[in-house]
């Protein structure tokens, strides 16, 4: 067998003959010649029979390898030779299978050849196909130069220029070059795939307080969470600083995909320990699906990054997927951040009271504090949309330090047994020289320290916690109460109550709403949080208590006081006044007997199809079951309808109710969170689907589903009778 191999390499003129030409006798010198060759270390030998299984190794190639003839002769040369891996560096080439099947030629083909010892060496190959004079394939003929030192120092560079050398994951350049191939892949195989964008909260303070190699090592752990929770389901990478991104091929149910932010966003929010000290950070998630929300790389980046700005604005440690309306959101935030700076200049921003009852008795036993803003030309102005705003610089710490003084002034004038709940935002908190400020509002009012309580939420518990420690026990000597607001949705503070800093835990409206519905969990947790608080000598609040059955189910699982609509709305202090004043403390409870699903009040435009037909109506409120809309008459009830609530969302409906201009619709299959207080649909009419009907491939709009030509094309009589339309805004 050798010898025939070396008399096929002797062919004049032809030391590699070409594909299909026949064979000529080689001269008799040819294993001499190809001898030294090998001894030369210029190249190595190799040939193959025609079914692709090795018939030759020469001497040399045999010795690189640490092996004998026996062990590779006659095994199927795709087995021996691997191809690399491009990603890890490796050129971009056709697979080694692919061209002996064409029968093609291997012009400096890099391959990994596993040696005897258990090592791998790189070859690069050239080799022809040979056919004899009959034209009957014989198999390869080729030569072999063995290039590992070559070939690991250049893919050692071509990594490092791909890896994030703190984290070991795929750097900005490989992110995006992987992003830029799969959507070009995924376009033509019409698939989707998700992009998350995350970036930690409040790491800044780990480095300032802790110093850069403990935000190192906080970094290094973050990575080792992600990849741990992501897997193999997607590619996690670090674009610098503390951004991270997460690619997700075929992936667009964002049911599937809150769940994952989610997960995310809580293990990325446990405890640190770094060098024998804890730290606590948190993260906020954007996530943009194509080819929904962007179709080109830097678009769809774009949607990412908008659906985070977003999650940051609403409160952080939360998760925002993209819609359109963010756009016009973000400018109309940078707008309404001016117009807040100069409100609170002028001191337009009041404090309205909400108070805390004893479910046992109705009796009030606190007012907390909020902060209202009413606009001259925009109207009354939702804390939930100025307080993120304010959070993004300093001016949270003028508004909070004017609530705290104006709330100290105002309780002064209550019965002596009533508390005020004042809110303290994280920035505030942390801010040398607060528990200066706490004194200052209470000696300049002469509030006895015992009637004022601090509302803190879990996103103080961040960075160094001995810092934060000291800032705690620094108000404790004041004397004020301190009270853990919206416990179980932020950082997972349970383990810190045992420092015993807190008076109260107010568990979150979240575990409230919906508890008495069947199945709920809720009620579990609410039992668990009272009991852990009674074992620590702490005060319950159950917040956002709105109905009768959730007002009896957490008074009778034990909760200290109830807030909520159930008792009172937030107050002005010249109601608050005006109660007292007829030495009245009781708030009676009054609302509907049981909890209904959370609705948002709207007033959108949207659409609304019925056979052939698509109709304009108005979106009053929406909850995750059903709607109200207006805007059509005469719709009988148990007609099937589709409601189309834009971005491709198309909610398949049933009318259950109905006035003379108005139908209350039931969805066959319930919406889910955003992640920002909304709801949405878990899947979209796909954009490629809209492509195949004639529309242009693109990111879908705010607007409606496309039907412009079904409208203009349908001759059949409407079934119901379009009213004129009329909302605020429209």
């Amino acid at each position: 067998m050798p010898l025939g191999f070396l008399k096929s390499a002797r062919e004049p003129k032809r030391p590699v003959p070409d594909a299909q030409t026949p064979v000529a006798e080689p001269r008799p010198d040819g294993a001499a010649v190809l001898g030294e060759v090998e001894e030369l270390g210029i190249g190595m030998f190799w040939a193959t029979d025609a079914e692709g299984h090795l018939s030759f190794l020469s001497q040399r190639a045999m010795v690189d390898l640490g092996t004998d003839s026996q062990a590779m002769i006659g095994k199927p040369l795709t087995q021996l030779f691997h191809d690399v891996d491009e990603e890890d560096g490796g050129p971009s080439q056709r697979s080694l299978a692919f061209k002996l099947k064409a029968r093609s030629k291997l012009d400096e083909q890099i391959v990994a050849v596993p040696n005897g010892r258990g090592a791998t060496r790189w070859w690069r190959l050239n080799g022809r196909p040979l056919s004899d004079a009959a034209g009957n394939f014989r198999g390869y003929r080729g030569s072999a130069v063995d290039i590992s030192a070559q070939y690991a120092y250049e893919t050692q560079v071509a990594r490092q220029s791909q890896v994030d050398e703190l984290t070991g994951l795929a750097n900005r350049r490989k992110l995006n070059e992987r992003l830029t191939a799969m959507l070009s892949a995924f376009r033509v195989s019409q698939r989707s795939c998700a992009l998350m964008m995350l970036d930690l909260d409040r790491f800044k303070q780990v480095n300032d307080t802790m110093g850069h190699p403990a935000g190192d090592e906080l970094l290094k752990q973050v990575a080792q969470r992600l990849s741990s929770i992501v897997k193999d389901a997607g590619e996690v990478g670090r674009l610098g600083g503390d951004e991270f991104q997460v690619l997700l091929p075929d992936m667009d149910d964002r049911g599937t995909l809150g769940e994952l932010a989610n997960r995310i966003v809580q293990s990325i929010s446990q405890p640190y320990q770094i060098n024998g000290r804890r730290a606590i950070i948190g993260t906020s998630v954007g996530i943009a699906i194509a080819p929904y929300d962007g179709v080109e790389t830097d678009e769809l980046t774009r949607s990412a990054d908008m659906a985070l700005y977003s999650a940051k604005e609403t409160r952080g440690g939360t998760f925002c997927f993209f819609t359109s309306e963010l756009r016009d959101a973000a400018s109309k935030t940078a707008m309404l951040g001016d117009r807040l700076r100069d409100a609170v200049d002028r001191g337009e921003l009041q404090l309205a009271y909400q108070p805390l009852v004893d479910p046992n008795t109705n009796e009030v036993k606190c007012f907390e504090a909020l902060l209202r803003w009413h606009d001259e030309d925009e109207g009354d102005i939702s804390p939930s949309q100025f307080i993120p705003v304010a959070e993004n610089d300093d001016l949270i710490i003028r508004i909070g330090e004017m609530a705290l003084k104006q709330a100290c002034m105002d309780a002064l004038s209550w019965p002596d047994t009533i508390r005020v709940a004042v809110n303290v935002s994280a920035k505030q908190f942390i801010r040398p020289g607060y528990r200066k400020a706490v004194a200052a509002a209470l000696q300049a009012s002469g509030l006895a320290p015992g009637r004022l309580e601090l509302e803190i939420t879990e996103s103080v518990f961040v960075g160094d916690l001995e810092t934060v420690d000291a800032i705690f026990r620094d108000l404790k000597k004041l004397g004020v109460r301190l009270s853990l607001d919206d416990f179980g949705t932020g950082y997972s503070s349970l383990g810190y109550l045992k420092h015993g800093h807190f008076n109260k835990i107010k568990i979150d409206q979240s575990f409230v709403r919906g508890c008495t519905e069947n199945g709920d969990t809720n009620p579990a947790i609410i039992t668990a949080i009272v009991a852990l608080a009674k074992a620590l000598g702490m005060e319950t609040v159950a917040e956002g208590v709105e109905a009768m059955d959730e007002l009896e189910l957490v008074k009778a699982r034990g909760a200290d006081l109830v807030q909520g609509y159930i008792f009172s709305r937030p107050i002005t202090q010249d109601q608050v006044l005006a109660q007292f004043s007829e030495a009245s403390s009781v708030f009676r409870p009054s609302g509907p007997p049981r909890h209904r699903a959370e609705r948002i009040t709207i007033f959108r435009k949207v659409g609304l199809i019925h056979e052939d037909h698509y109709y304009d109506v108005i979106l009053r409120n929406l909850s995750k079951t059903g709607a109200r809309i207006t805007g059509l008459a005469g719709v009988p009830v148990g007609t099937d309808v589709v409601l189309d609530l834009g971005h491709g969302q198309l909610v398949v409906s049933k009318v259950v109710n109905a006035t003379e201009n108005s139908q209350g619709l039931k969805f066959e299959t319930s919406l889910i969170s955003d992640g920002s207080g909304g709801f949405m649909t878990r899947h979209r009419i796909s954009p490629y689907s809209l492509a195949e009907a004639g529309i242009p491939l693109a990111a879908l709009g705010a607007g409606a589903f496309p039907l412009a030509k079904w409208r203009e094309a349908n001759k059949t009589v409407p079934k119901f009778v379009q009213l004129e339309l009329s909302a605020p805004g429209l």
